[in-house]
């Protein structure tokens, strides 16, 4: 896992270059964001559980089959699994959002999960579409203006929605 600034060092020492203005700039830019970037963090944290329900409520409302005898969130158990792996997702987009770096989500959580998915019979398509549900509700909580550092946040929005997009295509 590399933040930003390690993986701008890493990149320069590869190619045995200095770290260019350009870079510099970005991370310039990145630190400048740093606040607007932990209110975003702490407000998915802090909203987590809630995000994490609502999404699985609106994905079982959608889709009443998984939750149906014989289905794929069929059982207290199983539905306890699903909760516990869009936490998770959930818990890895904010670790990438916070570093400014999806490295964290890709190699700790997404790697091989599609293949576990697969191996389970765990519908990926549903699971991307849980995930999208947890993005719709953490860009509306993340992007609401009251009690945030002010200032443009559509970048940060953004970047955040690519790590959720990350996330569902690896499952989906």
């Amino acid at each position: 896992m590399l933040d930003a600034f390690t993986k701008v060092v890493a990149q320069a020492d590869t190619r045995g270059e200095f770290v260019s203005d350009a870079q510099i700039d970005a991370l310039k830019a990145m630190v400048s964001e740093g606040p607007k970037r932990m209110d975003v963090v702490n407000r998915i944290t802090s909203n987590s559980s809630t995000i994490v329900a609502n999404a699985a409520r609106a994905l079982f409302a959608d889709q009443p089959q998984l939750i149906a005898p014989g289905g794929n969130a069929y059982t207290n158990r199983r539905m306890a699994a699903c909760l516990r792996d869009m936490e998770i997702i959930l818990r890895y987009v904010t670790y990438a959002a916070f570093t400014g770096d999806a490295s964290v989500l890709e190699d700790r959580c997404l790697n091989g999960l599609r293949e576990t998915y697969s191996a389970l019979g765990v519908p990926g398509g549903s699971v991307a579409t849980g995930v999208n549900k947890m993005k719709e509700a953490a860009i509306a909580i993340a992007n609401d203006p009251n009690g945030v550092t002010r200032g443009d946040c559509n970048s940060l929005m953004s970047e955040l929605s690519s790590y959720f997009d990350k996330a569902a295509s690896a499952v989906g």
